[in-house]
C-alpha cells in the first residue's frame, strides 16, 4: 500500500492516542520499505531496514503501534516475548522459532488472499454439491422424483438459507491428529509438520448444511489455488515485508554483572543478534533470509537502561524512541476519540440487554482523572487501567441487566455516579498516598 508517512500517522491516530514520536519513527520505517522496493535490485541489496527500539511503561501503545502498522499494510507480523528465551532448558536454536512463526503467518496471509480470489468459484461448486446432497436426502425422505420444479424449489430454498440447519450425511476429510512430542508439552498437529506427505483420510459425518458449506468451500478453494505459488509469495513477503516485534527486551538487558542471571540474559541477546543482523534460517518451506525484516523491540526499562544491552545489539536498533505515560487528556481522548473505544464497546454490549448507555462529558473527565491517579499511586499500567476502572464502574449495571425481554432502559453515567461507584478504588488510592 502506497501511503505517505503523514497518512500512516493519520491512520494510527484513529486507534492510538499521542506518542507522536514513536508513530513518526515507524511511519518513516514503513515508507522506507516502499522506497526501497522501487529501487534497482543492486541498490535494494544494499539498503536494510532501520530497526526501532521503543522505551516506555506498559499500556502506552508500544505493541498496538506495531500491530496496527502491520495491519495497515497487510504485512506479516508476529510478537514474541524476549523472556521466553531465558526459560530453563533454553537452547540458542530456539530464537530461530520467531522467524519460522513469521513465515507461517506470511503464508497464512497469502493463502487467505488467494482463497478470497477463488471464493466465488468455490461457492458455486459448494452450492452444486449441497444441492445434489439435498435432492438425494429429500427424494429418500419423501420418495419424490427430481423434477425441474422440485430441483428449482430446493435450490431457491438453499439460496435463501432455509436449509442451514438441515442435517446431511457427507464424506469429509479427517483432521490430522495431534500428539504430544514431549510429555506435558504443547500438542503438535502432525499435518503442520508433514504437510501434504500425510494421506488425507475421509469419513462419513452427519453435519448441518451450514457446516458442510464451510467444509466444501475450504476444500474446493484449496484445490483451486496454487500452493507452490502461495509458498513462494509467502516466503518473499516474510523476507521483505515481515515485522517481528520483540517485547520485554529490557528483561534480558544485564546491569554490568558478569555472573548469575545476567550471563543467561546476555546469552539470549547474543542469540538474538544474528537474527537481527541478518542470517538465513531454515524452515519447512525453505531457507529464509532475515536481512530485510523490520525488527521493533520494546520494553519499560524501569530497572535497566537501553545502554545495558550489549553494544552489538544496540547498534542494530539505530532508532530509539521514548513513549510517555498517559495524561488525563490522553485518557479522555482514548475514551471518546478512538475507533471502537472502550465506552462504545460497553454501549453495544449492554444494548444487547436493552440498556441504552451514555456518558456525560463530566463523567468521562472523572473516569480519566481516577485512572491517571491510580496509575500514579500504584503500578502504571497505562490505558489498561481503563479496563479495571470501567468494570468496577459498570459492575452493577452489567450484573442486573438481561434475563428477560424488557423495553429499552436509558442509563446515563454522570460525575456523581462515577464518584459513588469508584469510591472503593479511590479510597484505596488515598490510603496508598500515606504508605511508604
Amino acid at each position: 500500500m502506497d501511503l505517505s508517512p503523514k497518512q500512516i500517522v493519520f491512520e494510527l491516530d484513529k486507534h492510538i492516542i499521542g506518542q507522536s514520536e514513536a508513530k513518526k519513527a515507524v511511519a518513516i520505517a514503513l515508507r522506507n520499505r516502499y522506497r526501497r522496493s522501487r529501487l534497482s535490485p543492486e541498490l535494494r541489496e544494499e539498503i536494510t531496514p532501520k530497526n526501532i527500539i521503543m522505551k516506555g511503561p506498559t499500556g502506552v501503545g508500544k505493541t498496538e503501534i506495531a500491530r496496527r502498522l502491520a495491519k495497515l499494510v497487510k504485512a506479516p507480523f508476529i510478537k514474541v516475548e524476549a523472556t521466553k528465551y531465558t526459560e530453563v532448558g533454553y537452547v540458542g536454536k530456539e530464537v530461530e522459532s520467531m522467524v519460522r512463526d513469521l513465515v507461517e503467518c506470511a503464508i497464512r496471509l497469502v493463502k487467505e488472499e488467494k482463497m478470497e480470489e477463488v471464493s466465488v468459484k468455490a461457492n458455486e461448486i459448494a452450492e452444486k454439491k449441497l444441492l445434489n446432497a439435498l435432492l438425494e436426502a429429500k427424494k429418500a425422505d419423501k420418495g419424490e422424483t427430481a423434477t425441474e420444479v422440485f430441483r428449482a424449489n430446493i435450490l431457491d430454498g438453499l439460496r435463501k438459507g432455509l436449509y442451514e440447519d438441515f442435517v446431511l450425511e457427507m464424506d469429509v476429510a479427517e483432521e490430522p491428529k495431534t500428539m504430544e512430542l514431549i510429555p506435558g508439552g504443547a500438542a503438535i498437529n502432525l499435518g503442520s509438520i508433514f504437510g501434504e506427505a500425510l494421506p488425507k483420510r475421509r469419513k462419513k459425518r452427519k453435519i448441518s448444511v451450514k457446516e458442510a458449506r464451510k467444509i466444501i468451500v475450504a476444500e474446493e478453494s484449496d484445490k483451486l489455488i496454487d500452493n507452490d505459488a502461495v509458498t513462494s509469495e509467502g516466503l518473499r513477503r516474510a523476507e521483505n515485508e515481515g515485522i517481528i516485534f520483540i517485547d520485554e527486551i529490557d528483561k534480558i538487558a544485564g546491569k554490568g554483572n558478569t555472573s548469575g542471571a545476567d550471563v543467561s540474559r546476555e546469552g539470549v541477546q547474543r542469540d538474538i543478534l544474528p537474527i537481527v543482523e541478518g542470517c538465513t534460517v531454515m524452515t519447512k518451506y525453505g531457507a529464509v533470509k532475515t536481512d530485510y525484516m523490520l525488527f521493533i523491540a520494546a520494553g519499560a526499562f524501569h530497572v535497566s537502561k537501553v545502554e545495558d544491552l550489549i553494544p552489538e545489539l544496540q547498534g542494530r536498533f539505530p532508532i530509539k524512541v521514548e513513549l510517555k505515560s498517559l495524561t488525563k487528556e490522553d485518557f479522555v481522548s482514548i475514551l471518546t476519540q478512538t475507533e471502537h473505544s472502550i465506552t462504545d464497546q460497553y454501549k453495544v454490549l449492554l444494548a444487547v440487554d436493552n440498556i441504552d448507555l451514555s456518558f456525560t462529558s463530566e463523567a468521562i473527565a472523572k473516569i480519566a482523572e481516577v485512572s491517571v491517579e491510580i496509575n500514579e499511586t500504584s503500578e502504571d499500567i497505562g490505558a489498561r487501567r481503563l479496563h479495571t476502572v470501567m468494570e468496577t464502574l459498570l459492575e452493577d449495571i452489567s450484573f442486573n441487566a438481561g434475563g428477560g425481554n424488557y423495553p429499552v432502559v436509558p442509563v446515563k453515567i454522570d460525575e456523581k455516579y462515577v464518584e459513588e461507584h469508584l469510591s472503593s478504588i479511590t479510597r484505596d488510592r488515598d490510603i496508598k498516598k500515606y504508605i511508604l
